[in-house]
């Protein structure tokens, strides 16, 4: 049984018409009382239903039908009840699911048809009949097989499209484990509440549980290609359904529909693209066909409009036709119904696809027939109008716009003459990251047994730990502040002889906010959500719950899930909650949120409060998973690419910040939702490789080049998002050449050239990491004698662009940067404000420097530097240990290190790159925000410890802060 309701309904007027997607419907059955749950077989010939037309037997019975000429047969015994068929793939069996061994059955029957001859109004129901067994039967000697043959309800089958296994559903585990006394009572009044997945072999054999969570799972179907099962998932109370998807195995699951609705009957097109679907989105008994994309990442489209239930949808083997159960026919009773489907129309509303007939202008690619071996201003005006336009929209990682933009790099880099240098004979160097979090299916909050909703009463942090937390007291801690001993500010504790040990912790969302701007500077450091979970963490709390308060005046009460530098766990569980469930969990107390905050706000501290009530949760945040892709490309110096001798490098950063900056944007308003086009970041550096690439080439093809190394023209992706793509490069290549991804790699390079930003040149060109080989300074001054630029030059070589990954390697590189502007990070770096003739000098610039280095006999020297004592550290942070976090570490439990600082403490001590710090100070670190907060806990010049995870194993060195000062 894979139908719910078949009831009237009545439908609403959508903007999205029907007929956009469905044309020429017509009625395919007629016969019975009413008919459903039509599947084609393998080649779109045949159907099977199921109807009630059977004389003498109210239930359904099962129907083969023969769809070039018509024919049908029953297929079913005729006795009992019968639901959910399916054609095998070889088309010489069938299955169902049957209650006609039942020996009540003709009993049973009788009594159907004795309640609805009695009954005014009677809606239609499933009762989960325990006798269901699934069968098989054969149609040339028409023999049945019991396939499940165990008691419970077994139905809802379907083979895979191979014809090797079987998907079903089924509660026959309430039947062969112990219950509870509470299930056992359930049982007998919800038997769908146990309904879970299983597969097995096509003849029944080797069964496997592929679903366990409270509430019914069922209806599965296997994708076309057979490595995706969806299904529909209700909630404990039976009240919501979504609609989901698995592999095969069962592993992956996760939503696709988040409606709050009931949302059931899935089904692939054979496509594998998007998946249809039934809904109650739009009224309780308003049934309607909606379809979502595989990826669950676009909002569901509805499809139907017409009066009358549309449900249990299914596209025939080619994706042409769509057949569905519908009560639009004559007598309001369900009948099956056929149309011609609109596949193309389907993908564009979801994205996944252009519509033909939208407007979208896509800017013409360079003509590289029109172009010439020269570095000119109005190549590079191509590239970057092109990588700047709207089309592309922001190019952020992971997205369609870095795919046309690594494409049309790579399209270039062919049309040069450039070898690939990717993956498998490729331009593109693919790497995964982590994108970004969300909310999974099942996080739950209840404040005393009463269960509260999430994303209205609450919402986990994007840092909390997940999994359940057993009910626990609750204790309020002011704004949940302390400061240490060791600071020099007057002290501060929101914890004064409280005990929250194994409590959760209720604590105000920002600071206090009458206290003066000196006091703010002064506890900001201990006042981000991170330290106050690290705070409370350490004093043996189990949660932490943030409240806003009304004197915050917030627009949103929650606090959002965005985006983490880090994704590492707090090791705490985290939520936060609105002000109403804040004074719910103050009721009993005496207090509000609004006295407490009003005397807190004044700068004077209270002793915390022990709340009334418990609360119990499960937190469940999902990590968003996306593909990037580098684009390499080598003009080597001789016939084939030679890694015996080490090349150059020659890259920029083809990433910006997409549609919507995200955290990274400095735009405000509705501004942050439009297109960062980002023309000089880094658009302006991307056309000057391609530019620096094609002159090179161009010379080598006359006889005017002769290359003593190979050159490596690279185009990184998730620079934005912490150097993703080059670190990848870096890792993955040392992990080829010496097994070890954090090896060094100096000799395996001669340098790595980068320009970031190279398009509003202002006074001067900026030329950073000088100090990393002392070739550079006499380098820069030949080339730049017959260019004759402004130059500033800078030693340091840490930076926040990809150079930074080879130089940590130990490998010389030199950035060129012409500064930062008003319009960085913004909508309006737009290609039309870029310095043409500048930008091209400095790439005539960068490419003589890169010509010299490929044409010499030695390689850079390479000079080891300590980073600056200053960079990216937190305002009064003193304490240095000259470590080098890897930003794009991931969810790594602890602060993985990309590099060290060859004269730091860190280093002395005989910290490595690729240790993951563990516990510093003798306090526990589980990312880089707990690591950044301790590091001001230590004292310059006094000894204490640090335990790094090397190679699995936890390792202790002694250690003493230097200062930065």
């Amino acid at each position: 049984m894979r139908s719910l309701l078949f009831v009237l309904f009545a439908s609403a007027a959508f903007a999205q018409t029907e007929a956009d997607f469905i044309t020429n419907p017509r009625q395919l059955t007629f016969e019975g009382r009413r008919a459903g749950e039509g599947y084609f077989n393998a080649d779109g010939t045949k159907m099977i239903f199921q109807s009630e037309r059977e004389e003498g037997n109210p239930f359904y019975q099962i129907y083969l039908m023969d769809l070039e000429t018509g024919d049908q047969e029953r297929i079913s015994p005729g006795m009992g009840k019968t639901t959910c068929a399916w054609i095998h793939p070889d088309g010489k069996r069938v299955l169902f699911a049957s209650t006609h061994t039942d020996a009540n059955s003709k009993k049973l029957q009788e009594a159907e048809y004795e309640e609805r001859k009695n009954a005014k109004v009677r809606k239609y129901s499933w009762d989960y009949d325990e006798h269901y067994e699934i069968w098989e039967y054969t149609l040339a000697d028409k023999k049945l097989k019991n396939l499940t043959n165990t008691r419970g309800y077994d139905a809802e089958g379907g083979w895979s499209p191979d014809g090797k296994k079987m998907v079903f559903a089924s509660n026959r585990q309430a039947y062969e484990t112990k219950l509870s006394k509470e299930d056992e009572e359930r049982l007998k009044i919800d038997k769908q509440y146990f309904m879970e997945i299983y597969t097995a072999d096509a003849d029944g054999s080797n069964v496997k549980r592929l679903t366990n969570v409270p509430g019914y799972d069922g209806g599965p179907f296997f994708s076309a290609d057979g490595k995706r099962i969806c299904w529909r998932r209700f909630t404990p109370k039976g009240d919501v359904a979504e609609v989901w998807s698995m592999n095969a195995d069962g592993s992956d699951q996760k939503p696709l529909t988040k409606l709050g609705a009931m949302s059931w009957a899935p089904y692939f097109h054979p496509s594998g693209e998007y998946l249809i679907f039934t809904t109650n989105l739009n009224g309780f008994a308003n049934f309607e066909l909606y379809i979502v994309d595989a990826a669950g990442k676009h909002a569901p489209v509805r499809v139907t409009s017409t009066d009358g239930f549309d449900g249990l949808p299914v596209f025939s083997p080619d994706g042409k036709k769509l057949s569905w159960t519908s009560g639009r026919a004559s007598g309001g009773q369900s009948q099956i119904f056929i149309a011609d489907w609109d596949h193309d129309h389907a993908l564009s509303v979801l994205g996944l696809k252009p519509d033909p007939q939208a407007p979208i202008p896509t800017p013409q690619a360079p003509d590289f027939a029109l172009t010439t071996g020269d570095i000119r201003e109005a190549d590079l005006r191509q590239h970057v109008t092109y990588l700047a336009s709207d089309a592309l929209g922001g190019r952020l990682t992971g997205t369609d716009g870095e795919k046309l933009a690594t494409q049309y790099f790579a399209d270039a880099a062919k049309q040069i003459g450039l070898a690939p240098f990717g993956d498998d004979n490729t331009y593109f160097d693919n790497f995964d990251f982590t994108a970004g979090v969300a909310l999974g299916e099942g996080n739950k909050l209840a404040l005393s047994g009463s269960e509260l909703k999430v994303e209205q009463d609450w919402k986990p942090l994007s840092f909390s730990q997940n999994g359940e937390v057993k009910a626990a007291k609750i204790v309020f801690a002011g704004y949940g502040i302390e400061t240490p001993e060791s600071a020099s500010i007057e002290t501060y504790s929101s914890y004064a002889h409280l005990d929250v040990k194994d409590k959760w912790v209720l604590v105000f969302r920002y600071l206090p906010e009458g206290i003066t701007q000196e006091r703010r500077n002064e506890l900001s450091r201990y006042s981000s959500l991170r330290y106050k979970a690290l705070t409370a963490r350490q004093k043996g709390a189990r949660g932490l719950i943030v409240v806003s308060g009304p004197n915050s005046k917030v627009v949103q009460q929650l606090a959002p899930m965005t985006f983490d530098a880090s994704l590492a766990s707090s090791g705490i569980a985290a939520i936060s909650v609105t002000d109403a469930v804040g004074d719910k969990l103050l009721a009993g107390t005496g207090k509000t949120l609004k006295e407490l905050q009003d005397k807190l706000d004044t700068g004077d501290l209270m002793g915390g409060i022990d709340c009334k009530g418990t609360l119990a949760a499960n937190i469940v945040i999902q990590q968003e998973k996306k593909k990037g892709r580098n684009v390499l490309a080598v003009l080597p110096y001789g016939q084939q690419p030679d890694p015996h001798v080490a090349p150059l490098i020659v890259g920029a950063h083809i990433d910006h910040l997409g549609s919507s900056g995200g955290s990274n944007s400095r735009a405000k308003g509705d501004e942050v939702n439009k297109i960062h086009h980002g023309a000089d970041d880094n658009a302006s550096g991307v056309g000057g490789v391609l530019e620096i690439a094609q002159w090179l080439a161009d010379l080598k093809k006359q006889g005017k080049l002769t290359l003593k190394r190979d050159i490596i023209f690279a185009a990184w992706s998730g620079e934005e998002l912490g150097l993703l793509g080059s670190n990848h490069f870096v890792e993955a290549y040392a992990e080829m050449i010496k097994g070890d991804a954090n090896a060094k790699l100096t000799g395996m390079f001669a340098a790595c050239l980068n320009m970031d930003m190279i398009g509003r040149f202002q006074k001067s060109l900026v030329l950073q990491g000088l100090g990393s080989s002392s070739l550079w300074a006499k380098e820069i001054e030949k080339r730049n004698a017959p260019i004759g630029l402004p130059i500033t030059t800078q030693n340091d070589a840490h930076l926040p662009t990809d150079s930074t990954a080879f130089y940590l390697k130990g490998i010389p590189t030199l950035n060129a940067f012409t500064g930062s502007h008003a319009d960085y990070h913004m909508p309006s770096d737009t290609a039309d404000k870029i310095d043409y003739p500048n930008a091209a000098k400095i790439t005539k610039l960068m490419g003589l420097i890169a010509r010299g280095i490929a044409t010499a006999d030695a390689a850079p020297d390479y000079i080891a530097m300590e980073a600056p004592k200053n960079s990216g550290v937190r305002t009064g942070l003193r304490a240095y240990l000259g470590t080098i976090p890897d930003y794009a570490q991931g969810d790594t439990k602890g602060v993985k290190l990309s590099g060290v600082s060859p004269i730091g403490p860190a280093a002395k001590a005989g910290v490595k790159a690729g240790d993951i710090i563990i516990k510093l100070g003798g306090k526990d670190i589980a990312n880089i925000y707990d690591y950044t907060y301790v590091m001001g806990d230590l004292k310059i010049g006094k000894e204490t410890t640090i335990t790094v995870q090397r190679d699995g194993k936890s390792v202790d060195f002694k250690i003493t802060p230097g200062s930065r000062d």
